[in-house]
């Protein structure tokens, strides 16, 4: 059990330190309130849940399993409807299928779901018609429309958030729990557009191969296999907005120290990981996993000092690094971090976030991301674990179940024209289903050149 870091922390003594990506209030009273109506509420989730996804990834870290954290950029209040959550599960589902199918290890599924409502943002402000309004950070934050009002940080968005994600957990946990994930029925897990794709003959072998594999196991102990049906999804997202993230965080009883109870996981992004900040000060007194994103600019030094911080006891399953140089920095800073990580000694479980090095934007100003940059920083990200004697043990996708166009490329050769086809998302661009299942296969054959 992860300790207390020191004797004065608590779920709001990051209060004290500088806070990052977080915009001031207008209006303190009302966000007291909320504050403290959201600390009244109930978890969302157990601290066993929790206990149980850390004991998985200390499996991840020993090389026994790979963990698929995958999901939205950010989640949107008004997406939080059964299709979109549907498809996002089947998308998830079909993806940790196809690496098991292919790797032959236990499958850990972290979505990037119910929690991820906030996104940090490069400035404050934006100029909109001439006028200066706050910069969109994400619907836990303000709204997406361009007018000051809307764009105003509200506080009553932190309890829209909590029950926005009470209503996807309870979704995603019925499905997940009764029969959506059934293994006797994996005919139903496709969408029809993945028909064209050229990886789509494989994909219709692997789901009969898994048939047949369900029906040998039932002809020999029939009543033994309940869990065919059923599989285990835990929640992330990045604790960004520390008012609603510390609301939710408090002890349980007969258990040491503080869990953050509003998801399974939560980690630090790119932006947020100052030593003497408010995020590192919230994250180094929570019990649950956490999650390092770690890219330029970035110093191996500083690095070492954070994970040290927030895992001093060099607690398995903990911490998970995840690394984001992109394609072109990736084989000349990922080596040395994997050393200094060893030299240390810290049991990490290694992640690859091939998406947030590879963006650009169009000539017509479309932000998006090319297929062949992602998989070449995933390739390159195996080939150097494998190089230095290291386990990459997960990846970490933005994608969607919907038939988005928001990534160039992938085997459908989806070109810059096709993008405003279906470009919903409003932060970064996100791997649509079929460009999701094409990774998967793609992920595993680079697995399996490494480690089978």
């Amino acid at each position: 059990m992860q300790e207390v870091a020191h004797k004065n922390w608590s779920p709001t003594s990051w209060k004290d330190k500088p806070v990052k990506q977080l915009p001031e209030y207008p209006d303190q009273d009302r966000l007291d309130k909320s504050f403290e109506t959201l600390k009244s509420l109930p978890p969302l989730v157990t601290s066993w849940e929790i206990e149980a996804l850390k004991d998985k990834l200390a499996n991840v870290a020993a090389g026994k399993a790979f963990l698929l954290q995958g999901g939205d950029c950010a989640e949107s209040f008004d997406a939080t409807k059964a299709p979109k959550i549907v498809n996002m599960v089947k998308v998830l589902l079909q993806t940790s299928f196809i690496l098991i199918h292919e790797m032959g290890v236990p499958v850990l599924r972290v979505g990037r779901i119910a929690g991820q409502y906030a996104k940090p943002r490069s400035n404050d402000f934006e100029m909109v018609n001439g006028e200066e309004i706050h910069n969109y950070r994400g619907d836990l934050i303000n709204g997406y429309e361009s007018e000051s009002g809307i764009r105003m940080p509200d506080p009553q968005r932190l309890l829209e958030g909590y029950h926005k994600a009470g209503l996807t957990l309870n979704f995603l946990r019925a499905l997940a729990d009764e029969g959506f994930a059934d293994l006797h029925h994996p005919e139903q897990w496709e969408l029809d557009f993945m028909q064209n794709n050229e990886y789509y003959a494989e994909y219709e072998d692997m789901v009969n191969s898994i048939t047949k594999a369900v029906r040998f196991v039932e002809s020999i102990a029939p009543d033994t296999f309940s869990t065919l049906q059923k599989v285990d999804f835990y929640t992330s997202h990045e604790a960004l907005n520390l008012y609603y993230d510390s609301a939710q965080t408090r002890p349980v009883p007969r258990k040491k120290g503080y869990f953050n109870l509003s998801a399974h996981m939560v980690w630090l992004g790119n932006r947020t990981r100052d030593l003497d900040g408010a995020h590192v000060e919230y994250f180094k007194g929570i019990n649950n996993p956490v999650g390092i994103k770690v890219g330029p600019p970035y110093e191996i030094d500083e690095t070492m000092k954070l994970i040290e911080t927030l895992n001093p006891n060099h607690e398995a399953g903990k911490i998970v690094l995840i690394t984001r140089f992109g394609k072109d920095t990736v084989e000349k800073e990922l080596p040395k971090l994997i050393q200094a990580v060893r030299r240390e000694g810290f049991p990490v479980v290694w992640s690859s976030d091939p998406m947030h090095g590879n963006t650009f934007s169009t000539d017509g100003g479309i932000k998006t991301r090319n297929f062949d940059d992602i998989l070449s920083e995933v390739q390159s990200s195996f080939a150097i674990h494998r190089s230095e004697g290291s386990y990459l043990g997960g990846v970490h996708l933005e994608l969607t179940g919907d038939n988005v166009t928001e990534c160039v490329g992938g085997a459908k050769g989806l070109g810059e024209k096709e993008l405003q086809h279906n470009y919903e998302t409003f932060c970064d661009p996100r791997l649509n289903y079929e460009q999701s299942l094409e990774m998967a296969f793609l992920v595993a054959r680079e697995w399996k050149k490494s480690y089978s």
